[in-house]
């Protein structure tokens, strides 16, 4: 069944020069920020390496995301014990891809993996996801040891809880967003969410990656319309407040639409519109790296350039 569910694919182009990030495993640690009690960001000590989360109650604890080798994901299970005595009894994929996924099998099978259908649904070609993070491992040949993909136990369409003990999450399905099935992890006694790659605090473009701001841009209004959230623990990144940051994506993406469609209106060729088209009021973090800046311009061409193409395939539906 999940084979005929509406799932949209990342789209594998990119526009020339693009910057990949840089999500090798080597040299990677993941440091602990308690930001409530029992509440940890698992941040990694190299930005846009890939973060985690931990979450505690009495009875049990939740993990979100596995990282992209199986070491890393025994990696992130040593952190884990490190911080609490707590079983690790569920584990939550915040998206389907592999630099958040390829580490599920270091969870042993009673942790029980939860994510969104849709993603589920999109993990069915495991080389083909491979190849595509290929471009962020910068020569790093760690895939290699990634030979089977775990996929989740228990699948959400909208809404679910689970009881940690004292403690209930929240796993949200808000939308198409980064990609078809983003699982936003809540924790409402904390206002926290840990949101992968659906929203970053303020500071980086999105990643539309696969070419629907309209929907995303939906997708976020509903987050900030029914979650309670003060701090964004993000995929990659560094941790900060929710505001400005959504309201800034919200934004940013609703312009991106408004903008290339004119451009591509007036048969403007979308290599023009990667010069010509502003951020709209991103602005990378002053005391950010260079390449983390340069990260988010880079970003920013590639949203042009699927937005691009994108509105091109809905054109050529409508006909």
């Amino acid at each position: 069944m999940d084979g005929h569910l509406p799932v949209a694919h990342e789209m594998g182009e990119r526009p020339p020069g693009f910057v990949a990030p840089n999500l090798s495993p080597a040299g990677l640690r993941l440091e602990p920020r308690e930001l409530a009690d029992g509440v940890f960001a698992l941040m990694a000590n190299q930005v846009p390496k890939d973060n985690n989360g931990l979450i505690v109650g009495r009875d049990a604890a939740l993990v979100v995301d596995a990282g992209i080798t199986p070491a890393v994901g025994r990696h992130l299970r040593q952190v884990a014990a490190g911080l609490t005595g707590r079983p690790v009894r569920y584990l939550v994929n915040t998206t389907y891809h592999g630099d958040h996924t390829f580490g599920n099998t270091a969870f042993d099978r009673d942790v029980t993996l939860f994510s969104s259908r849709l993603n589920k649904a999109a993990m069915t070609d495991l080389e083909a996801e491979k190849r595509l993070r290929a471009e962020s491992m910068y020569g790093d040949d760690s895939l290699n040891t990634v030979h089977t993909w775990r996929k989740p136990d228990v699948v959400v369409d909208r809404f679910c809880e689970i009881d940690l003990g004292g403690r209930v999450v929240h796993l949200w399905h808000l939308g198409p967003g980064n990609g078809s099935g983003d699982t936003v992890v809540h924790v409402p006694d904390a206002n926290v969410a840990f949101t992968g790659n659906f929203v970053l605090p303020y500071g980086v473009t999105p990643m539309a990656l696969i070419g629907d701001p309209v929907g995303y841009a939906r997708s976020l209004r509903t987050m900030r319309a029914v979650l309670d959230v003060e701090t964004i623990v993000p995929g990659h990144g560094f941790l900060g407040p929710a505001e400005p940051g959504l309201s800034a994506w919200i934004s940013y993406l609703e312009n991106l639409a408004a903008a290339v469609q004119r451009g591509r209106d007036a048969g403007v060729p979308v290599e023009v519109l990667y010069d010509e088209l502003p951020m709209w009021g991103i602005q990378p973090l002053p005391d950010a790296p260079e390449q983390y800046r340069a990260l988010v311009r880079s970003l920013h061409r590639m949203n042009i350039l699927l937005t691009y193409r994108w509105l091109a395939g809905r054109s050529a539906e409508a006909a």
